[in-house]
């Protein structure tokens, strides 16, 4: 019971640090919602022209599962900032000389950081079933699009968390994490249709995790339960998850030496 109760504890004190400090959830919401709310208007007309989205389907509510991914990725870059303000603050130290279990402190993170894309991904939903967009699998749906976005988020907070704790410096996992981000989004599905993109890009897509995670909570919101699609994404993610929570237990395990 040490490693639950030590994970819960953990998990407790940054959520009450999320709780005390709301304006991180603020800025973190703010770009995603501005691209939910003035981005999508602004290319409200794109459905006008055949063949570029689905029939009888919104350019909101194509865009809606990109803009979700977009905010996941933004929320896990405020894992790195965090881990860096716990070495920098001697938190971490002071953690690591209790008995604690060593495994809870980065679960404890991690689902920290999974429950808070969850809420923002309920706050995204809410805001685009208010302006138009629905999820067609209901319920049911909804929670699948919770799972893929906190599984892709905790994949992603790997490479924030392990980009902490080698620089040990905010601005450096702010700017590294930037320079992945934004290619990875615009060179997928995420915001316009594969066919409405270059040849080039197109290519890129295919071998884009982005694109699998985005295409797998379009489905779900506009299609149903493609399995096809879904599944393929899951493994994808887990793929990358594996990878980018290595390197995180690899850098942990450094600064626990």
């Amino acid at each position: 019971m040490t490693l639950l109760s030590d994970t819960r504890y953990v998990f407790i004190r940054y959520m009450t640090k999320l709780i005390r400090t709301p304006i991180l959830l603020f800025f973190s919401l703010f770009q995603p919602i501005l691209f939910l709310v003035l981005f999508t208007q602004l290319l409200s007309k794109l459905g006008n022209f055949p063949g570029i989205l689905p029939p009888g389907v919104s350019y909101l509510a194509f865009a809606t599962a990109g803009i979700l991914l977009q905010n996941a990725f933004g929320s896990a870059l405020q894992s790195g900032n965090s881990i860096v303000s716990d070495i920098d603050s001697g938190f971490l130290q002071k953690m690591l000389v209790t008995p604690m279990s060593r495994p809870a402190i980065l679960l404890g993170r991690l689902t920290s950081d999974a429950f808070r894309v969850v809420v923002q991904t309920a706050i995204i939903l809410g805001l685009a079933y208010a302006l138009g967009a629905y999820v067609t699998t209901g319920i049911v749906g909804i929670l699948l699009i919770f799972f893929t976005i906190a599984f892709f988020g905790l994949a992603w907070s790997g490479i924030s968390l392990a980009l902490g704790m080698r620089t040990r410096s905010s601005e450096t996992v702010f700017a590294i994490g930037g320079v992945i981000t934004f290619p990875l989004l615009f060179l997928s599905s995420a915001l316009f249709p594969i066919s409405f993109l270059p040849t080039w890009v197109q290519v890129v897509s295919k071998f884009n995790p982005v694109s699998y995670a985005v295409d797998a909570c379009r489905v779900l919101m506009i299609n149903g339960y493609d399995w096809g699609t879904i599944l393929p994404a899951w493994g994808v993610i887990g793929l990358v998850a594996v990878i980018t929570l290595s390197a995180t237990l690899y850098q942990f395990r450094k600064v626990v030496s």
